[in-house]
């Protein structure tokens, strides 16, 4: 059975790169000119910290919370 990793995507305003990052898991952050670049690079990060064995989680994804003001 797969395990599903829930990544952050930001775009960085100074390089136009697409950001990402999996909350709690330690060494798993990459970059990418395209989404689809950005989701190849971030899988072949966990691909490789995966090798080692299931890795220690230091925290847990919840979810996304949309704060409105005003």
């Amino acid at each position: 059975m797969p395990k599903v990793y829930q990544a952050i995507i930001e775009r960085c305003p100074q390089t136009g790169l697409y950001v990402g990052y999996i909350p709690g898991l330690p060494g798993a952050h990459s970059q990418g000119e395209t989404v689809d670049e950005l989701c190849r690079n971030l899988r072949a990060v966990v691909e490789m910290l995966l090798e080692d064995g299931e890795p220690e989680m230091e925290s847990e994804f919840v979810g996304l919370y949309n704060v409105v003001i005003g």
